[in-house]
């Protein structure tokens, strides 16, 4: 993000984004007036034979997601296909028209009719869906992706709030109640045919496509696409089990807030509140502590709360005083209940930081010829996995748990689903590593990252000054890095087992073992070809005496024959003399705390090299000068 866009609020003055944010916007808070309108009215103020206000909830949250399974294949090849601003005004137009329809089914109070309005308003969303996250990743760059995918969870979540809200202020009013809705409706479709109206253009990816309009055979086709890409199908899974984990909360608030803590509807719209605040502030925080980039170490510590404070709810509304329909004002009375809305709350933050950076690391990584029909797998895989939410949920309901007891087997199911993604994309957890030591033992200060790629191969040359550098230019680098590093190192308990997870490629002197130096050095040269950064220490070993070594010439053997790939130096300053440099006598990791906590280092990125003018000399000369112009953090 430039100097001008200092953060993903300025995204809100600008015509790229702006549009397209209230256009969403504005169809989220209508799905959720109509919805939670039309449940009201079936609940409370209609009495019909065929639906019972049992089912009403049930059957008009399964008639929305039906299409989502359906026909989001399809969607998906349409986002790819067609122009997506032209494609999102037509979405809108189409949202006037249901809307129109639905207005004419509540002034005849004709349920069939509401209820097809339903399942063609999930239509409305399937074919948004895409759309949506496909926009992003051609209007914003890497630095913005974050931030402007925080800014939609933000708006969708604020959206589907105050949406609920409004359908209930609105449904409640005698005699005309219905019509109010009818009226809202159609008055906020109208506004967000408008506002897409102003949405720029962003060509397709794929025009030549043809459309398989089988929804069975392209929705295998889609998850076949989708596995293609381990870390992105992942994330796809990932987000799904935020969607399982999300719904058990979302669809049991109505019961938990009368059968558990013992208040009356209103304390129900207090927990969506403040579990959509929670949402909300959670989605914004993902851009500030990534520092603009994709961060995908922040899923860890967001599993970590959603875990934490799910499974104290349960510690928390556990054995509380019985009482009847307490209000708002009598809800908060009493102390006890603050603990159960801060675990709400926080759950809900940590739930933002879990889901954002997936979000944006399909966005980044997905092909872009097929990136709208992998986030359309996605939202197939969220609705299935929202329904098992559901089946899983009442049958453990049927099996005799109270609704905290389900909230704890929830929390744990957490636990063990974060293990088994952390160990099979170890991405998560080496990012998870490098963010925590990054921003808690050290202040990390980076000084031109921009100068990292953010696609295509580079060679990325640093000074090699403790046994941490390496996590530190994976907290740098918005994508991974394969470094070639000593073979030694892997014998070192924990940061050996860190580094093979890394893939760290170890390379050995030439002379005392020329098996393992070829090879390494074939090694890297094959992932330079797949376009992937590789990281050399031309030093060859960590500095004993805190002075930058001579390099050798490992980096010419590495561009040899490669003259397109760039060279970027790099200097990290101030880490000789910290716990994990060597110091008296050689050793590292003897004097915890030896400079305190959150000491500040920096990192500063050169200007890349062409691989055919690079020496070591004059390498190791601009590092040299990127350390004397370095300054830590303060």
């Amino acid at each position: 993000m430039s100097a001008h866009h200092p953060n993903q609020f300025a995204l809100l003055g600008q015509r790229r984004f702006a549009p397209f944010f209230w256009t969403q916007f504005l169809g989220a808070a209508n799905d959720n007036v109509f919805k939670f309108a039309f449940t009201l009215m079936v609940t409370y103020q209609l009495q019909l034979s065929w639906l019972s206000p049992q089912m009403a909830g049930l059957v008009i949250g399964a008639l929305f997601i039906l299409p989502f399974v359906l026909f989001s294949a399809t969607s998906g090849q349409l986002a790819d296909k067609y122009d997506k601003a032209r494609l999102m005004r037509w979405v809108k137009s189409l949202e006037i028209a249901i809307m129109a329809l639905a207005a004419a089914g509540f002034h005849a109070t004709h349920v069939p009719t509401l209820l097809a309005c339903v399942c063609l308003m999930g239509l409305h969303s399937t074919l948004f869906g895409p759309v949506k996250y496909a926009y992003l990743p051609q209007q914003l760059n890497e630095r913005e992706l974050t931030g402007g995918n925080g800014m939609v969870e933000m708006g969708t979540f604020v959206a589907i709030l105050l949406g609920q809200l409004a359908g209930g202020v609105l449904v409640d009013t005698p005699v005309v109640g219905p019509q109010h809705v009818a009226c809202a409706c159609l008055g906020l479709a109208v506004l967000g045919r408008l506002t897409a109206q102003a949405i720029p253009a962003s060509p397709s990816t794929d025009p030549a496509l043809k459309i398989n309009w089988n929804p069975v055979t392209e929705t295998w086709r889609n998850l076949k696409l989708a596995r293609g890409q381990l870390a992105v199908f992942r994330s796809l899974l990932g987000i799904s089990w935020m969607w399982f984990f999300g719904a058990v909360f979302l669809a049991n608030f109505p019961a938990f807030a009368k059968e558990v803590l013992h208040g009356g509807p209103q304390v129900a719209s207090l927990l969506l509140a403040v579990f959509s605040v929670g949402i909300g502030i959670g989605s914004l925080l993902c851009e500030l502590l990534s520092r603009r980039h994709v961060e995908i170490g922040l899923v860890p510590l967001g599993a970590i709360g959603m875990s934490v404070f799910a499974i104290d709810l349960y510690f928390a509304s556990t054995g509380l005083p019985p009482a009847e329909g307490l209000s708002v004002a009598a809800f908060l009375a009493q102390p006890a209940h603050w603990r159960v809305l801060a675990d709400l709350a926080l759950l809900a933050l940590f739930a933002g930081l879990y889901s954002v950076p997936m979000y944006a690391l399909i966005q980044l990584r997905a092909v872009p010829t097929h990136r709208a029909r992998i986030i359309a797998a996605n939202n197939i895989l969220n609705a299935l996995f929202m329904i098992a939410s559901s089946v899983i949920a009442g049958a453990l309901l049927g099996a005799g748990l109270s609704i905290p007891q389900v909230f704890l087997v929830v929390g744990i199911a957490n636990v063990l689903v974060g293990i088994y993604i952390f160990l099979i994309v170890p991405e998560y957890l080496l990012r998870f590593v490098a963010f925590v030591l990054s921003r808690i033992a050290y202040r990390f200060k980076i000084t031109h990252d921009e100068r990292i790629p953010v696609s295509g191969a580079a060679v990325l040359v640093c000074n090699h000054v403790s046994f941490v550098d390496a996590v530190l230019l994976m907290a740098a680098s918005p994508r991974p890095i394969r470094f070639l590093m000593d073979h030694q190192i892997f014998r070192i308990p924990v940061l050996g087992w860190l580094f093979r997870l890394a893939k760290a490629i170890p390379v050995a002197p030439q002379k005392t073992d020329p098996a393992t130096y070829e090879a390494a050095f074939s090694t890297a040269r094959a992932v330079l070809q797949d376009g992937e950064l590789v990281c050399i220490f031309p030093e060859g070993a960590i500095t004993r005496d805190g002075t930058l070594q001579p390099f050798k010439g490992g980096v010419m053997k590495l561009v040899d024959g490669m003259p397109g790939v760039p060279v970027i130096p790099m200097a990290l300053g101030n880490l000789w003399g910290s716990f994990f440099s060597r110091v008296e006598g050689g050793k590292a990791m003897v004097k915890p705390l030896r400079r305190g906590i959150w000491s500040p280092v920096s990192l500063t990125v050169g200007p890349a090299m062409a691989a055919a003018t690079v020496t070591p000399e004059d390498l190791r000369e601009r590092v040299a000068d990127l350390l004397t112009s370095a300054t830590p953090a303060r």
